[in-house]
């Protein structure tokens, strides 16, 4: 069985992150909580939980996921696979070995689990952000010839093809920037349909016009840019 570490972004999931944790499965090696700025017992869960919880001050998806990647770039056991997942518990993390699965059985070294409508709980997703999946995806597939249907949280990909993508957004767009990377160095990637449901908490992202407007610009940003490399 290959190393498997989960990176958890969490900016005020108190109510939620242990749920999260509880449910990942036993198959993973380390489960890194970043606590992003959070102001409520993110933190003080998570370690109850049994999570390596590490803080980022700066506010930004991106940062928090940057954080758990230098952790495990300073850390002496490298893992084969690592797992981006939310921590407001609208994934269901026990479909991680769906996610793993593509990897370990066909050497696959991207896959994204699609919230696919059939699987979605209703009220799951607002209106902006499946307009914006849709969007960013079909300029992706007009663009790059891309076949990606989700811009999906819940994401695998082989360890060493994550450091060759060189991240860097620092908020919204980490999501579409590691597809576009992905895309421009000839990753192969597949999606897995994963089921999604209604967040605890409210969303920091679609749940405010502000949040909606600056995602949206910042993936949309990202796709343009790429379209002129």
């Amino acid at each position: 069985m290959p190393k498997i570490k989960v990176i958890i972004p969490a900016y005020n999931e108190a109510d939620s992150i242990g749920k999260v944790i509880k449910d990942i499965p036993n198959i993973v090696e380390e489960i890194i909580v970043v606590s992003n700025n959070s102001t409520d017992n993110t933190e003080a869960n998570a370690k109850k939980a049994g999570a390596t919880v590490l803080t980022e001050n700066r506010k930004g998806y991106g940062y928090a996921c940057l954080k758990g990647m230098n952790y495990i770039a300073e850390n002496k056991k490298k893992p084969d696979i690592v797992v981006f997942l939310d921590g407001d518990y609208s994934d269901y993390p026990d479909e991680l070995t769906k996610i793993v699965e593509p990897i370990i059985n066909n050497n696959i070294d991207f896959v994204i689990g699609a919230r696919v409508k059939n699987l979605r709980e209703s009220g799951s997703m607002t209106k902006p952000q499946i307009f914006g999946n849709w969007l960013a995806t079909t300029l992706m597939k007009l663009m790059f010839g891309s076949k990606f249907t989700d811009l999906g949280p819940f994401r695998a990909i082989k360890y060493e093809k994550l450091l060759a993508l060189k991240m860097e957004d620092k908020t919204y767009g980490w999501t579409v920037e590691m597809q576009l990377k992905a895309l421009k160095q000839k990753l192969t990637y597949t999606e897995v349909p994963v089921n999604y449901r209604n967040r605890i908490g409210i969303s920091k992202v679609s749940g405010t016009v502000k949040g909606a407007i600056f995602a949206g610009i910042k993936i949309l940003g990202w796709i343009f840019k790429y379209s002129f490399k």
